[in-house]
């Protein structure tokens, strides 16, 4: 059986043996060093029986293919997989469901961002090639070598999420893992909207309804215009440079030349434009102190701090990695008075929100 489809009757051949599966390994390997959009470059598809790839750069039609990645009865199997789905939203939209094996590592206390290679050596001691982590996945032809490292990226995966499963049921835990995979259903959590770009740029948040609407303009800019000219978001204009755009916001060209870190040449080329968007969000001049630059609040910090005490002592009692229970901006939004925020949904609203609620 050939490690690599390239030709649409094997394509149709593999798609026939794969309606017969209740589920099977995915992955992918895509390029996005220089554009927006990822180029998806190959897709790795492991069976019981077998691993093989898909080259999507030899094939010109795969919608027989989206038809099994869509497909409800078949379960996709992959690790870290917003990335992958990302990637399979232009051809494949949704692919579901998924059973991820990085979330369900850890869920049994294993580090929230578990490499796959990692999960592998642990859990089935296995130790896999690291030689081809560099690849340039787009040129062709890829060596036997390069083909066999990317099918080792599925063929654990199938006996991976096994042993995950088991382990989960034993622990009761198979309905938390239910709740965390849904959010990967969520079409907004794989792509996104240009006036919700800004939730995704760290940094921003707290920031008063002015300076929250200076971002949210600046950063739906940059998203059109790295859609446009198909450039990764951080060519047009780097996040931390963003950022201080919207802490001074400079009104002239003379003032954004002098912002920390912008780019030679940016002013001239672009400068306009954005200072078009910064002029329509209308912030107040002199702007309002941001509160991310007013001395921390001691009564605050002191809450967080008893907050992740408890957090850290409820994670140690689930043997689980304090992160993966609740992250320290987790729990800030609880001290600050929110009340939408994960810890109070779900499985970690019974096993540590009513705990914390209970403590403020």
């Amino acid at each position: 059986m050939q490690p690599l489809i390239t030709t649409p009757p094997a394509l149709a051949a593999l798609v026939a043996r794969l309606d017969t599966q209740p589920r099977f390994g995915l992955d992918t390997e895509f390029l996005r060093e220089r554009t927006y959009r990822a180029e998806l470059c190959l897709i790795q598809i492991a069976t019981p029986t077998e691993a093989v790839g898909v080259d999507p750069l030899q094939l010109d039609d795969l919608k027989s293919l989206a038809g099994v990645l869509t497909a409800p009865a078949a379960l996709k199997v992959m690790h870290a997989a917003r990335q992958d789905l990302e990637v399979l939203w232009p051809i494949a939209a949704p692919t579901r469901p998924v059973f991820d094996t990085q979330i369900a590592a850890s869920l049994i206390g294993l580090p929230a961002q578990i490499g796959y290679a990692d999960a592998v050596r642990r859990l089935l001691g296995r130790q896999l090639a690291k030689s081809h982590t560099r690849t340039d996945w787009s040129r062709r032809p890829l060596s036997a070598a390069q083909i066999e490292y990317a099918l080792d990226d599925v063929r654990y995966l199938l006996p991976l999420a096994e042993k995950l499963q088991a382990e989960l049921a034993r622990l009761g835990r198979l309905e938390w893992l239910g709740e965390e995979l849904r959010s990967l259903d969520a079409q907004r959590s794989l792509t996104v909207e240009p006036e919700e770009a800004w939730r995704r740029v760290k940094g921003l948040s707290d920031l008063g309804t002015a300076r929250e609407r200076l971002a949210r303009a600046l950063a739906a800019w940059r998203e059109r215009t790295a859609m446009e000219h198909n450039r990764p978001r951080g060519w047009i204009l780097r996040d931390e440079v963003l950022r201080e755009i919207v802490l001074r916001v400079p009104r002239t060209l003379e003032a954004l030349a002098q912002v920390e870190g912008m780019p030679p040449g940016f002013v001239k080329r672009r400068g306009e434009e954005l200072l078009a968007s910064v002029r329509a969000a209308e912030v107040p001049d002199p702007p309002p102190p941001l509160a991310g630059r007013a001395r921390p609040d001691p009564l605050k910090a002191a809450l967080v701090r008893k907050l992740g005490t408890i957090s850290h002592s409820v994670a140690r009692e689930l043997n689980l990695v304090p992160e993966v229970l609740a992250t320290r901006r987790d729990l800030e939004q609880l001290a600050e008075g929110r009340r939408d925020g994960a810890l109070l949904r779900g499985w970690r609203a019974r096993v540590l929100g009513e705990r914390l609620l209970a403590a403020l």
